[in-house]
């Protein structure tokens, strides 16, 4: 990177792209929306909440009056809905060009299990990102400058994939099943562009992290009461940095120029905690071959999505 303080007002003309973001109701997946039709792009906003979905628009309209965007219902820890998505995306959209993986939860305080019979956590974060960028594969544009972006996690420095255990069933624990579901998006998406080099194809995937940014995704699944939230924010405030500030190594990894494929980004400060998007740091475990290998193909089977390269 020849830049060192890389900002939203660094990319690229957007016009006549399409992108999709998950999650992008709130923190990093509002800010990374707001920029991408800020820069010209038409963005799909695609979240499990209509109500905020319109809102996200509206107050990203208010801003920018000419934004082009709109709303598409997906919950990511529901592979009907993941099905559903893409089944209407194929009647109703063109190619994509960006594809950022975003939506998350954490802190989920007791187990819970999605209709799918998977720990909400991983499903949430991982396992739906990974059947929603496999189904949504032939409609990725086959050119330069497409993209998956998967929002991993500083967390997955103190992750392991538990294979023997991998939804946690015989002991569940937040912070371990948050750190597992990151490290797992973060293996993906190197993975995934390992993949996609092997059969020529010009479309990348990158993935980034934001460091520790302040938004909702601590809501513990929207079980926390108000003084949890507030003092888990207030944490985050003293260390981290906003939401939009840890938006950008996401932005620089979806539009610029300098982000390399199969690379990684987050926040070039201290721990990569805070500051502009820098080539992140990759624990050996998210490289171990046999481990990447038998993710992918458990994560074929739990999902039933086959990638068709």
């Amino acid at each position: 990177m020849t830049q060192t303080r890389w900002t939203s007002a660094a990319i690229p003309p957007q016009a006549g792209r399409l992108a999709v973001v998950t999650g992008s109701t709130s923190g990093i997946g509002y800010e990374a929306a707001l920029a991408l039709a800020r820069a010209g792009a038409r963005v799909v906003i695609a979240a499990r909440d209509e109500k905020k979905g319109n809102a996200a628009i509206a107050a990203i309209q208010r801003v920018h009056p000419n934004a082009d965007l709109t709303f598409r219902l997906l919950d990511t820890a529901l592979l009907a809905s993941v099905r559903t998505f893409v089944a209407q995306w194929q009647e109703d959209h063109g190619p994509i060009d960006i594809l950022v993986l975003n939506a998350g939860i954490a802190s989920v305080p007791h187990r819970e299990e999605t209709a799918d019979g998977f720990e909400r956590q991983l499903a949430t974060n991982y396992l739906g990102h990974f059947a929603l960028a496999g189904l949504l594969l032939p409609h990725m544009k086959s050119s330069p400058g497409s993209r998956f972006v998967q929002v991993a996690s500083i967390a997955h420095r103190r992750a392991r994939l538990y294979f023997e255990d991998l939804q946690l069933k015989q002991n569940y624990d937040p912070g371990v099943a948050y750190n597992q579901s990151k490290l797992a998006i973060l293996m993906f998406g190197l993975e995934l562009d390992r993949r996609l080099r092997a059969v020529n194809s010009p479309i990348r995937s990158i993935p980034a992290h934001p460091g520790m940014a302040v938004t909702d995704i601590f809501r513990r699944g929207e079980r926390a009461g108000p003084l949890q939230q507030a003092l888990g924010k207030a944490a985050f405030r003293v260390v981290g940095q906003s939401a939009a500030q840890g938006a950008l190594p996401i932005l620089f990894a979806a539009t610029s120029a300098e982000a390399a494929g199969g690379a990684y980004y987050g926040p070039g400060g201290f721990r990569e905690i805070r500051g502009y998007p820098a080539p992140a740091k990759i624990e050996p475990y998210a490289l171990d071959r046999d481990s990447v290998k038998r993710l992918w193909s458990v994560s074929e089977d739990l999902t039933g999505v086959r990638y068709k390269f």
